[in-house]
């Protein structure tokens, strides 16, 4: 039986309106702080943030994460499909990381598609003297061995995102045409360990139009 991605974005839809559309990055640290939000230390928040407030949201109407593991992989929820929740920084180009590769064509495979909620907009980032940063660490307190491990091999630190509006949401339909015809792979760099990452499904967001099945528009 053929899955109808519009009936699910349908159920999903409501819910997702009622986030807010400006996020403060210190606040959303701190809220997922404060309720056991797993990865609030991490730099790259706004991606954090989305899936925790989904996590919090969505949990009467989907599964959360999805069961069904590729390996070590599993999608950020399950209603009738694998789903993923994303963040896009406009600035950051046109060019978005999904999930793992190997596990995103074998999860199309499995259930026809993937759907992918992403929330785009800009982002303000940390000023000169790196103010947010030094606040994180604040809150973080003892610093990590991966992090001591970056500063002795003099890798650089990238400036951080302080707040984001979300200007757009979109659900993707992430099927087997749209993989092949708009995606490539994204060969990420180490994990915590040391170990290198498996490949990404890199998707280009400006060919996917077709693809992209509904749109809540805070422009």
């Amino acid at each position: 039986m053929a899955i109808d991605f519009k009936e699910l974005c349908n159920i999903i839809c409501p819910i997702i309106k009622k986030m807010p559309m400006h996020w403060d990055g210190k606040k959303c640290i701190l809220e997922m702080k404060e309720n056991n939000g797993r990865h609030w230390k991490q730099m790259e928040w706004i991606g954090w943030y989305f899936e925790y407030w989904c996590n919090r949201n969505l949990k009467g109407v989907m599964e959360m994460p999805c069961s069904k593991k590729y390996g070590n992989v599993s999608f950020d929820g399950y209603l009738k499909i694998p789903w993923d929740f994303k963040s896009h920084a406009t600035q950051s180009g046109d060019k978005m990381v999904g999930n793992d590769s190997e596990a995103t064509v074998n999860a199309i495979a499995d259930f026809g598609c993937v759907g992918l909620i992403i929330a785009s907009g800009p982002v303000v980032y940390d000023n000169e003297s790196q103010e947010f940063k030094k606040w994180h660490d604040e809150q973080k307190g003892k610093i990590t061995d991966y992090v001591l491990k970056n500063i002795e091999r003099g890798a650089p630190s990238r400036r951080r995102k302080v707040s984001m509006k979300i200007s757009k949401i979109s659900f993707v339909k992430l099927d087997d045409d749209c993989l092949k015809k708009y995606s490539s792979i994204h060969n990420q760099g180490r994990n915590s360990d040391g170990k290198p990452r498996e490949p990404k499904v890199l998707l280009d967001l400006t060919k996917i139009g077709k693809h992209i099945v509904y749109v809540i528009d805070n422009e």
